[in-house]
């Protein structure tokens, strides 16, 4: 560790290398992202499976499921830092409003298919960027999974709590999240 002058000295001064030794960190294999705001209905489908997981699902070891919440884009901007922080897979789990879906209805996109709404939807919600999503996949080699429900309507003021379609969409959300922790864990 570098010596500093006496007079930088300070009895308060920490080591905080050997507090939190980086060799003995262990970064889990599949990170579990919920992402969306719970107070604006069905944009807190994120959350809600992340619930749903850390409950009702036996997770694997090395598999993190984190109620990101709106915060989303901190966190992986983390992992673009930290290479012993990475995981191997990365899925996040939002909640997307498009016009080809049934309300409820769960399925899997590309990062480079994320709609142009969602891409600026960074006041509220903070999806995170396709640009940090595809250097995450490029320069990391971390695979990155979106996994997303189609909302029944987007909602205009707070509204605590799920749609039905939504609510019925969490435990399908749940096992195709298993699925794909399933064959990355191969």
């Amino acid at each position: 560790m570098a010596s500093f002058p006496d007079s930088l000295h300070n009895k308060h001064t920490v080591d905080f290398t050997s507090a939190f030794p980086v060799e003995k960190f262990t970064a889990p294999d599949v990170v579990i992202f919920g992402c969306g705001n719970i107070y604006l209905g069905d944009d807190g489908f994120g959350p809600a499976v992340i619930n749903a997981l850390n409950k009702d699902n036996a997770l694997p070891e090395k598999v993190e499921a984190i109620d990101a919440g709106t915060s989303i884009r901190d966190q992986l901007f983390d992992f673009l830092l930290a290479e012993t922080l990475r995981p191997k897979h990365i899925i996040i789990v939002d909640s997307i409003d498009r016009e080809d879906r049934q309300p409820g209805e769960v399925f899997t996109i590309d990062p480079d298919a994320i709609p142009a709404q969602k891409i600026h939807d960074f006041s509220l919600h903070q999806f995170p960027t396709v640009n940090m999503l595809q250097e995450l996949q490029e320069f990391t080699k971390v695979k990155v999974s979106i996994v997303v429900a189609q909302i029944s309507e987007p909602a205009e003021e707070v509204t605590e709590g799920l749609s039905l379609d939504i609510q019925q969409a969490v435990p399908t959300a749940c096992n195709l999240i298993m699925d794909i922790v399933s064959a990355t864990h191969k």
